[in-house]
């Protein structure tokens, strides 16, 4: 009988801190027999598990994460975490601070740590892949108000969550903030502060007034603009620069989104087919 392979223990994992206002730190791990025995953060910890599940004491109450769970553990309060088979799990983690979820809501967090929500499921997850490419922290950003406005939502049952609301001067007086500001940026609390709203509902009156969201309508500018100096000749690596694009890759990432080619191909592409119909 050939001998059973054993398996090898994983303990993989990333961390980093962004330039987001509110996350602490961003943290990526896949363990298999690794138990995490019974802490406290000074964060609040915004979970979620891609595959696996984990098993967790908060409060003297045990808890458990399966796949279409969003976990949110309160600050300073113990808690520890194991794998519940042997296969381990692999997590998604923010830690964020206090800027969007006050210390009196550590109650009712304790209280209800798992939350069954889909549309929060999804949406933690996209902020994470935001949160994975430097330049697009204006998305990541918007992201992160609309979840926290969707958690308070869930910690707070008896406050009518509202509905978007119209806000067209509000919403002109963005855009013409991200018009300005279109190479350099800006950033969400900025500008909530400069029109005097809560993020969340600045986001918000953007989105409902214009059908896009504050950040993929800067970027689409951003490419509008770039295809205009690629068209002049200009390579791809000064069109980033030029256009308030983090690096190449990140306007090539967005270039190909919404053009459905690189901006080399675009421009050589471009040049070619004008010489060979201007003959």
């Amino acid at each position: 009988m050939a001998p059973q392979a054993l398996q090898v223990p994983q303990r993989e994992i990333t961390a980093w801190r962004p330039r987001v206002p509110g996350v602490v730190e961003v943290f990526h791990a896949h363990y298999t027999e690794y138990a995490y025995p019974m802490h406290v953060h000074e964060a609040w910890t915004l979970l979620i598990v891609d595959d696996g599940a984990v098993r967790y004491d908060l409060d003297r109450h045990e808890h458990g994460t399966p796949h279409d769970t969003v976990s949110l553990l309160p600050p300073h309060v113990p808690h520890n975490g194991s794998p519940v088979t042997e296969h381990g799990f692999r997590k998604r983690v923010l830690y964020l601070d206090g800027t969007h979820l006050t210390e009196e809501l550590i109650g009712a967090a304790v209280d209800g740590p798992d939350l069954v929500d889909p549309v929060l499921r999804r949406r933690v997850g996209q902020l994470h892949t935001a949160l994975g490419h430097p330049g697009d922290e204006l998305e990541a950003a918007s992201r992160l108000a609309l979840i926290a406005e969707r958690l308070r939502g869930h910690l707070r049952p008896r406050i009518t969550r509202e509905l978007p609301r119209a806000d067209p001067p509000l919403a002109v007086r963005l855009r013409e903030l991200l018009d300005e500001r279109l190479v350099q940026g800006i950033a969400l609390d900025e500008a909530a502060e400069l029109v005097h709203a809560h993020p969340a509902h600045l986001v918000r009156a953007f989105s409902t007034a214009f059908g896009i969201a504050p950040h993929q309508y800067l970027m689409s500018r951003r490419v509008d603009r770039a295809r205009r100096l690629l068209l002049d000749g200009r390579p791809p690596g000064d069109v980033a620069a030029a256009t308030g694009f983090y690096d190449q890759s990140h306007l090539t990432r967005h270039f190909k989104r919404l053009v459905g080619v690189s901006p080399g191909r675009y421009r050589t592409s471009y040049r070619s087919d004008y010489l060979s119909s201007s003959r």
